[in-house]
Parts: C-alpha cells; structure tokens; sequence
C-alpha cells in the first residue's frame, strides 16, 4: 500500500491547522505522513507541532506559499505528494477517492476534491452552515464514484495529490510567484506540457474556510498581488492562465 507525504504550508493560524490535522487524523485510515512547513508563525504553531509529534519545518521568516510547499516536498518520503491549506478540513473517504482517481490511468498526473469555496470547476454548490452540517453532507458526496470524475486543465493548490512520479518530471514549484497565486496553474500547465491529465474527483468533497493567510498578511493589496503573478504567468508562457477557468 502506498504512503501520502500531506504538506500543509502554515502562517499564524494554529485554530485553522489544528482543525485541519484533526480532521486528517480522524478521517484518514491509510499510510500519510503530515509535514507542517511554518512561515515563521508567532502564535504557538511549533510548540502545538511538538506537543502533537508532527513534523514540521520552522522557517526564520515568511517565504511565502510556493517556498513553503517546496521545503515540505524536499522532505517528504511518500509516493504520493499532497500540498494542503492549513484552512482545509476533510472528511470520510477523502484522501481514498482522491487516490482512485490518481490511479485511474498512468496519465492522470494531479488530482483535486470539489469544496465549497475555490476559484474555477472546483467550486461546487453547498448549504451546509456549520462543519457537523459538512460531515454529514460529506457522507452521501464522498461515495466512490468515477462517473463524477471530470477532467480538467487546471487545479487549485488548496488540496492538490500527484505522483511521485510528476515530481521527478515536472520539477518543485516556481518560486517566482512567491508568495503565492497562480503557482498552482503554473505546475498544472508544466505537468500538462509533460503528457499529464488533471482530474476533479467530484467524489471527494472538502471544506475550504478561503485564503485565511492570505488575508491576514495581505488584506490590502491582494488583487494587486494576484494581478502581478497573472503578469508573471503571461509572460513566462505567452498564455493567459484565466483562459484555463
């Protein structure tokens, strides 16, 4: 049976990350390991690593998302890679629909779960209020499924499984998009150029509280931030990445 390195880059958020982890533990019966990559956190985040034995990578400043991401895949031992918000909550079956999908054809390169709240396909419509409300609609949306598979040329980051195999082929993510947006598109478009399908598992539903660090850091001058990566985008691949939506 094969093993799931999940990385879940951080920046004070520990009530999110403990969610988070919480959830993966009480909802994921196969092999993982969990790899918290800490931007320099002031709220506990290392000692609650400590206490909990995750391993966990404890960075001197706030390198962004994409830097984060690259430090936990270094690391990482699993055959498969799954970079993780830290505002991310999962429920029963998720990481084993994602994984059948995966696996569903040797092309199928990266995987993603429908959620509540994503830019593009991802986002699927929900009417659950509280995350009691979420599990129990995550029991009748996370039954195996492959007919609500869909392909797809783009990803979100939020929860976002490939192959170790990809890894070796496509590269750590472009760190020029630091710190964060479009890294996400850029990896999806490379693993493309490369042979690689993406996949949606509609069968795989998790909840996604939305950019939480992201607004923290950078509750002003955000779409000035997802503005420039766009640019950088453009001009790396002569392509506008809004033409994948």
């Amino acid at each position: 049976m094969t093993m799931t390195s999940i990385i879940i880059p951080t920046y004070n958020a520990l009530p999110l990350l403990r969610s988070c982890v919480e959830s993966i533990r009480a909802y994921t019966p196969l092999p993982y390991e969990i790899i918290v990559v800490d931007n320099a956190s002031s709220d506990g985040t290392d000692a609650y690593c400590r206490a909990n034995r995750i391993t966990f990578i404890s960075l001197p400043e706030n390198r962004g998302f994409p830097s984060a991401c690259n430090l936990g895949l270094l690391l990482a031992s699993g055959d498969e890679l799954l970079l993780l918000n830290n505002d991310v909550v999962v429920s029963r079956g998720w990481l084993t629909n994602l994984k059948r999908s995966l696996y569903s054809a040797h092309e199928v390169g990266i995987v993603g779960p429908v959620t509540n709240y994503a830019s593009g396909r991802q986002q699927v419509k929900t009417d659950y209020e509280s995350l009691l409300d979420f599990h129990k609609a995550a029991e009748i949306t996370n039954r195996s499924n492959p007919q609500k598979w869909l392909e797809t040329k783009r990803l979100v980051g939020l929860c976002f499984l490939f192959k170790r195999e990809l890894l070796t082929s496509v590269g750590l993510l472009d760190e020029r998009y630091s710190p964060g947006h479009y890294e996400d598109d850029d990896y999806c478009y490379r693993a493309r150029l490369k042979g690689y399908r993406l996949l949606i598992a509609g069968d795989c539903l998790i909840h996604h509280e939305g950019s939480a660090s992201f607004k923290q850091v950078y509750h002003t001058g955000l779409q000035e931030l997802v503005e420039r990566n766009r640019k950088l985008f453009m001009n790396k691949w002569n392509v506008d990445p809004k033409s994948f939506i």
